[in-house]
């Protein structure tokens, strides 16, 4: 999970907000414009990786997660800080299986229980292994890493194989390297590119390269 700073919101949906006069309404009453707007705020500010497994995203293949579930928290529904972009395609479309992230999140939220990619130390709450396995970090915040790992389903074999791929690469890429050249591959691999994109599972890697 990488770290998400939300950036301004987009102004087609200040005025969308402001048209609705604090009405509650139905997701399913969003202008199809202002919501692509919003899709490409979200895809730019996470460097178009997906908010929960840092896989690549594209505006095709994700959808806009409430990160509170809009079925509880009606209040939410249009607020820019609570919404984040998931993989696995938009809402009204059946997720491939396996199910993982948002979808596979659904309307389950727990505010002790769930970390969120909004949270500056996100990060710190995890760990990974050689092999591509997702680990709750030990301190406080380990009881709520584990349930998110397992209510997000961020260990499946899938993601596993996906992260195994991302770390292999980077070993191969360290070789012969010294302390400052694998020092400065970490800075490289926290910002994004010159396209705005960050490298996928840059997390994953930051965090192996950081245990040389």
């Amino acid at each position: 999970m990488k770290y998400i700073q939300k950036n301004q919101q987009p102004q087609s949906l200040i005025d969308w907000n402001q048209r609705r006069g604090g009405q509650i309404r139905d997701w399913k009453s969003f202008t199809k414009s202002v919501k692509n707007d919003v899709y490409q705020s979200l895809l730019k500010e996470q460097g178009f990786i997906c908010a929960y497994c840092s896989r690549p995203i594209t505006r095709n293949d994700c959808h806009i997660e409430h990160f509170r579930p809009k079925s509880v928290y009606k209040e939410l529904t249009f607020e820019y800080t609570n919404l984040i972009a998931s993989c696995q395609g938009e809402d009204e479309k059946k997720p491939r299986t396996p199910v993982h992230c948002g979808h596979k999140k659904g309307a389950w939220f727990d505010e002790e229980l769930m970390i969120s990619p909004l949270d500056p130390n996100c990060e710190t709450y995890f760990k990974y292994s050689g092999s591509g396995e997702i680990i709750a970090a030990d301190g406080d915040k380990q009881a709520a890493a584990k349930t998110t790992i397992t209510k997000l389903a961020l260990d499946i074999d899938k993601l596993r194989r996906l992260r195994r791929t991302a770390i292999d690469t980077v070993i191969q890429i360290t070789e012969g390297l010294d302390d400052a050249e694998i020092q400065q591959l970490i800075h490289g691999y926290q910002k994004p590119d010159n396209t705005g994109r960050l490298t996928p599972f840059c997390d994953v890697i930051v965090y192996i390269l950081q245990q040389y």
